[in-house]
């Protein structure tokens, strides 16, 4: 009985496809061109790490093999002189906020958009408007958002800056919310409406359960760039608003330059991305699985 059960399972078990040599070769040969643009991107990353740890001496003599040490850290986060704490967390308010105003007027004017029945010319002006200024380098703003924020006493102050990259990023998100929105079906709308939904409760219960993958996206990058944002911050803040590219840039002075604590700075400048982009692939992800099933 045993045997034939046996039997039985072998002959209905899937065979798996044998692949020939010519195939194992390309294979082989596809994971080592990835395997080397993965090296090429990630070399950066690794030799400021390495860096970080090093003694300036042994980063001036490129040393490979190192004693490793915290000095570099150490003078970063606990030097009397240092204001890398205070950057960091005036890019943490500024990064957070930005990015919530972003997200909130993205969604509305794309719910608006693509759901209100607008004229099409509408549409299609505010998009192409909002490439243009997105295309427009930021420098050339910052200048004029200096003098307007200077005439209202937004100058040197979180609101300034806040409003800054907000209208920055906006264009970015307005696209890309749009195109979640676009996507959400209009039964489910038009089901809403003739349930008598508000557009509040239609926004709320129906469209964002749906575009919350549309949501974690638009806001990893939003943030990010935020957070990397260097021209716009350099012309209007000053020591008590600076930020995280402020902060490293400062250990670059006329005369020396401070590679062991630039390289910590950096590397310290890399956690918050990295964990927002941890915890939003797992977030991405189940807003895939349960917002279309709500």
């Amino acid at each position: 009985m045993t045997h034939a059960t046996d039997t039985h399972t072998a002959l209905t078990a899937p065979r798996r496809r044998r692949f020939t040599a010519s195939e194992r070769q390309v294979s082989v040969i596809r994971h080592l061109v990835l395997m080397s643009f993965a090296l090429v991107v990630l070399f950066p990353f690794f030799w400021i790490v390495s860096a970080a740890f090093k003694t300036q001496i042994d980063l001036l003599m490129g040393k490979v093999l190192f004693t490793p040490n915290l000095d570099g850290f150490l003078d970063v986060i606990f030097d009397k002189t240092s204001d890398f704490a205070r950057n960091f967390a005036n890019s943490m308010v500024i990064g957070l906020i930005s990015t919530f105003l972003v997200l909130v007027i993205a969604t509305l004017a794309a719910f608006s958009l693509y759901r209100l029945q607008w004229p099409a010319w509408v549409l299609h002006s505010l998009l192409g408007w909002s490439v243009i200024f997105h295309m427009v380098p930021p420098i050339t703003l910052a200048g004029a958002w200096f003098t307007m924020f200077r005439s209202v006493g937004l100058d040197n102050s979180y609101t300034g800056i806040i409003l800054a990259h907000t209208t920055l990023h906006l264009p970015m998100a307005l696209w890309m919310m749009g195109v979640f929105v676009r996507d959400v079906p209009k039964e489910l709308v038009e089901a809403a409406q003739i349930d008598g939904a508000k557009v509040p409760q239609i926004l709320w219960h129906v469209v964002l359960p749906i575009v919350r993958p549309g949501l974690a996206a638009t806001g990893i990058l939003t943030f990010i760039f935020s957070w990397n944002e260097f021209p716009v911050v350099l012309v209007l803040s000053q020591r008590q608003t600076a930020t995280v590219p402020l902060g490293i840039g400062k250990y670059a002075q006329e005369n020396t330059i401070a590679f062991t604590e630039m390289a910590a700075a950096s590397t310290l400048s890399i956690l918050p991305a990295f964990l927002l982009l941890l915890f939003a692939q797992r977030f991405i992800v189940r807003g895939l699985t349960s917002g279309a099933v709500k």
